[in-house]
């Protein structure tokens, strides 16, 4: 007997305005074409004026609640994977948490950037593995929109904004990897790499600054990197890529999601793609393109899932998850 994290609820978010690569065009010397062809990205949701990150995840909180059947006060932790927060503090956890009605909870906030949701799933699981929450909602929340450099042509066309949400759950398992629930889970970062994503300012340094990125170095790391975690965390269950029904990576771009599959040996017809319609949306990627897919009927219970993500750190991690 194994005690597991399950997933019983999935939600997502998309703020009401679409933004289509046609509308650089207005302002930057770049072309429909020329962003579909290097990033695979159609269009992406930018956030109202009034719309901050807690708001988008606390959308998608009560749409994941809603599906596992549950209502705020049956949640013991929140975790929220955000770059974007509303504040410096407190948390946007705190603030999902009054607006989803938990008095009894406690809420914390985990920042690695586009690896945030993976981070964030594995603490969410060790809570649950401990002993200390039987019920964890895990949100990636994000409104880049707010740190872009809008003169970039190279970086300001691939973010949007949104938010996607799991409720886990502890149920008992037999310790193999036939249970449902979060399998195994690879962590990694290195500091050495943090010049490569970035964004140049912060409360420290008192500037709040705009993402920068060496978008070919990025490029690189990633699928090397990506890759590596994946096989790593299925290894630790005795598991391996044709095992896998869908991989459910971070959304960041076409070319590094189809380089990824293939150094992994997965073919694209087992991976989720919602770029084209999102953007990168950083921490919130996974757990969104994890709800289109639900609501597409691509994933179903008992499905091996394995998501992976790299962001600015680097930090880059995988979890596998039996559905």
């Amino acid at each position: 007997m194994m005690r597991r994290a399950v997933v019983k609820g999935v939600g997502h978010y998309l703020p009401e305005r679409v933004v289509p690569n046609a509308e650089f065009e207005k302002s930057l010397d770049t072309t429909d074409a020329w962003i579909k062809a290097r990033s695979g990205i159609e269009r992406r949701h930018f956030a109202a004026s009034d719309q901050n990150t807690s708001d988008l995840a606390a959308n998608a909180a009560m749409a994941a609640l809603a599906m596992a059947g549950m209502d705020g006060n049956d949640i013991d932790a929140i975790v929220v994977a955000t770059s974007t927060a509303d504040l410096t503090f407190p948390s946007a956890a705190t603030m999902v948490q009054h607006a989803i009605g938990n008095t009894k909870g406690f809420a914390v906030d985990v920042q690695a950037v586009c690896a945030g949701f993976v981070y964030a799933l594995s603490n969410a699981n060790a809570l649950i593995l401990s002993g200390q929450a039987e019920r964890v909602l895990v949100i990636g929340a994000e409104t880049f929109s707010r740190i872009m450099d809008w003169t970039d042509r190279s970086t300001c066309v691939l973010f949007g904004d949104g938010a996607g949400a799991l409720v886990l759950e502890a149920e008992d398992g037999d310790g193999t990897n036939a249970d449902r629930g979060i399998l195994a889970t690879d962590l990694n970062s290195d500091g050495r790499y943090k010049d490569l994503l970035y964004v140049d300012g912060g409360v420290s340094t008192q500037n709040t600054g705009v993402l920068r990125m060496e978008g070919k170095e990025v490029f690189r790391h990633a699928v090397e990197k990506l890759a590596q975690t994946a096989d790593t965390a299925l290894a630790k269950v005795g598991l391996g890529p044709d095992d896998v029904t869908w991989v459910v990576p971070h959304q960041a771009n076409i070319r590094i999601i189809q380089s990824t599959a293939k150094k992994l040996g997965v073919g694209m017809d087992r991976v989720v793609v919602t770029v084209q319609d999102h953007g990168n949306t950083s921490a919130a990627s996974i757990p969104l393109a994890l709800s289109v897919g639900v609501a597409n009927g691509q994933i179903k219970q008992g499905d091996l899932i394995v998501t992976e993500a790299i962001g600015g750190g680097l930090a880059w991690g995988a979890v596998v998850i039996r559905w």
